[in-house]
């Protein structure tokens, strides 16, 4: 059964790798044989895969769209999935559905898991910055925190504890 695809001007697909513009106000593309398609709404761009579920996205977009580097593409899945998985053990469930799409080789069904994957990171770190800005005001307020710790942030990024005395404290 033929694919049919409505699409506005300015709207993007990619067809087998090649990205595809409708440069007129409507078209209608109707695709009668087996092809790997993404529309523009499900397509990341390279340089916007920094979050470790994006990069996981990036890594399964690439296999479906590029099946000549398909291995090169799932083995960088395989090392994002597990790095995703032992960061954020709480998205179990959808870790598990990107995997088991990707072991049956419906690289498509994987890519709509991944969005939910993408999803649940942002929950996570909506939350993170709920806490943060809890931990702000009550920092504002108090000049401390409840337990009279500080925190600070190495130059490398990692959370340090610093204690009433400014001594960083054993993590």
């Amino acid at each position: 059964m033929p694919l049919k695809l409505e699409m506005k001007m300015g709207d993007r697909i990619i067809i087998n790798g090649a990205v595809l513009e409708v440069a007129t106000p409507h078209a209608k593309i109707i695709v009668h044989n087996q092809a790997s398609i993404l529309r523009g709404k499900e397509i990341i761009a390279e340089e916007h895969a920094i979050t470790p579920a994006a990069r996981v996205y990036f890594a399964l977009q690439s296999a479906y769209l590029f099946p000549e580097h398909k291995a090169d593409y799932i083995q960088q899945f395989w090392t994002y999935i597990a790095q995703y998985e032992e960061a954020c053990p709480s998205a179990g469930d959808i870790i598990h559905d990107v995997c088991s799409g990707v072991e049956e080789g419906q690289l498509y069904k994987a890519l709509k898991s991944a969005q939910k994957l993408i999803l649940h990171q942002q929950g996570i770190l909506h939350e993170f910055e709920q806490q943060l800005v809890s931990i702000a005001e009550e920092e504002s307020e108090t000049g401390e925190l409840d337990n009279g710790a500080v925190i600070d942030i190495s130059e490398d990024g990692d959370v340090l504890d610093v204690d009433e005395d400014g001594e960083i404290a054993a993590n």
